[in-house]
């Protein structure tokens, strides 16, 4: 109950602080008049994969018992980026934003078998959990549509999509990721004015559509004991919540 009590009482402050920095003298009250201006982005990402299980009977080399494995991402771990914002100034309401920039994204999938059995990998090593990095360079367009300005503030939602191109790929590891994805992204933000730039925070969630699970068949490098880590999912697609400062 007292946590409840907590999250009210910071959102409250929030919207009471918010209000009355919009009371303020209104700073660069011309900036939503140019038809382009640029910026950069800091952020913070939570992500996570859809996962399909294969649901094929798979035999371990190591322990030679013949199950089903079934795989799940239990926990977000963060991750963070950076980019660049280009805004192409539509109508009053709305822009045109295409904002490149690069993600450092960490996830975790564990696996348990169906019978209960540990779930083996290298001699020797239990392997229910192993982890997945990933740095895919990301190319957005989105549509942003705001609110009339209040004082120094003006809400805004974004919805747009993309493509992403990973270029870190460890092909040693026993889940590989394909290169390209294409993604979906929906969020809002607030745009705060200050003298000398504006400042925007922003929340989306991204959903990918491509399968990025690159099969082991046919990985020379993968070692035969870890092959069951990737035969045991069929599909992989990409699940992500950023949370993005705009500097305008």
């Amino acid at each position: 109950m007292k946590v409840e009590k907590r999250i009210i009482l910071t959102v409250v402050l929030g919207i009471v602080s918010l209000c009355t920095f919009g009371q303020q003298a209104m700073n660069r009250p011309y900036a939503d008049d140019k038809l382009f201006h640029f910026g950069f982005q800091l952020g913070v990402n939570f992500a996570s994969f859809g996962v399909t299980d294969s649901e094929l009977p798979i035999t371990n080399p190591v322990t030679g018992v013949t199950e089903i494995y079934h795989a799940r991402v239990s926990s977000l771990l963060p991750g963070f980026h950076v980019g660049f914002v280009t805004d192409l100034r539509l109508c009053d309401y709305l822009n045109l934003r295409f904002c490149p920039g690069m993600q450092f994204i960490s996830r975790s999938i564990n696996y348990k078998t169906e019978s209960g059995n540990p779930v083996m990998g290298t001699p020797g090593k239990t392997g229910e959990r192993i982890d997945v990095l990933a740095m895919p360079v990301a190319l957005p367009l989105y549509l942003k549509w705001s609110a009339a300005r209040e004082g120094n503030y003006r809400p805004y939602v974004i919805g747009g999509g993309g493509a992403s191109f990973n270029v870190s790929r460890d092909r040693d590891k026993p889940v590989l990721l394909n290169i390209m994805d294409y993604f979906c992204e929906v969020g809002f933000g607030v745009d705060l004015y200050f003298r000398w730039f504006k400042f925007c925070p922003e929340l989306t969630y991204r959903i990918g559509f491509a399968n990025l699970l690159c099969p082991a068949e046919g990985r020379m490098e993968l070692a035969p004991q870890d092959a069951f880590y990737s035969d045991a999912i069929s599909r992989l697609t990409s699940h992500c919540v950023c949370l993005t400062f705009n500097f305008e």
